[in-house]
Order: structure tokens, then C-alpha cells, then sequence
């Protein structure tokens, strides 16, 4: 399971720092995509395999179902981490998620997120007013 919050940077080569808490749980080789809200979704490649199966069972004859499906796998990509525990994330995905030096990493459960800093603190702040009234809504799903 990923959790927590982590400052890191990234170097004019696209490269990244994964914090070490979450190495272990991605393996040498994990996925990264265009996540929703602006970020970027990392999932293990176990994580990735189970969403995979889940997705190909939406119906090819629904516009939204296409759509989504496009959105998320054209930007998948495979990464693997260098010695130093680094990433090197695709331009395509840079340019997706605002990404430029200061960014946040976050673990949501079975994927990791990566935010632009300034992208990360805007959504939190405008989150933070509402949170009271999006927990009361979650009663409809059980929590």
C-alpha cells in the first residue's frame, strides 16, 4: 500500500527521485500514465495487469468508455529505475502533469501520483473546503 506526501525535484533530463518508500512497492518495473486531475498515475506492474483486465471489459460501443481507454493506455509507459532510484519520465507526460522542477509524489493505495508542486497545493487547496462535505458523500459507498 502507498501513502504519504514527498517534495522532490526534477533535473532538466525528466529524471526523478522515487521517494524510497515507494520503490520497494513499484519494482524494478512499473507504469506510468496521464492520471486524472492533472497528475500522473504510477501503478506496479501487478496493480497494472488487474486494472488492464478491468478496463478491456468496457464496452467498445460506448464513446466514453473508448475515450477513457485511449487517454489512459496512450500515455502508459514502462519505467524502470536507475541505481540511483531515479525515473526518467516521457516529455509526453511531462508536458501533461505541468511537471517541471518542484513536484509531489503521493501514494493513494495501489498508485502513486506525481503533481507539478503549484498544481499539487491549488487542488489541495480548493479540496480542503469541501472535504467535510465529499466524506459525508462517501456514506453512499460504504466508509
Amino acid at each position: 500500500m502507498f501513502m504519504g506526501e514527498y517534495y522532490h525535484t526534477i533535473d532538466i533530463k525528466g529524471r526523478m527521485i522515487v521517494p524510497s518508500k515507494f520503490r520497494e512497492g513499484l519494482g524494478e518495473v512499473f507504469v506510468l500514465t496521464r492520471g486524472l486531475d492533472q497528475c500522473l498515475f504510477g501503478y506496479p506492474m501487478s496493480e497494472w495487469t488487474i486494472l488492464e483486465e478491468k478496463l478491456k471489459t468496457l464496452p467498445l460501443t460506448k464513446k466514453d468508455a473508448r475515450a477513457f481507454t485511449r487517454f489512459f493506455f496512450s500515455g502508459a509507459t514502462e519505467c524502470e529505475l536507475d541505481k540511483q532510484g531515479r525515473v526518467n519520465i516521457a516529455a509526453p507526460l511531462l508536458n501533461y502533469a505541468k511537471l517541471e522542477k518542484e513536484c509531489v509524489v503521493i501514494g493513494v493505495s495501489n498508485r502513486i501520483e506525481l503533481w507539478s508542486k503549484p498544481v499539487w497545493e491549488q487542488y489541495v487547496a480548493q479540496q480542503e473546503d469541501s472535504f467535510e462535505e465529499i466524506a459525508e458523500n462517501m456514506i453512499d459507498f460504504d466508509i
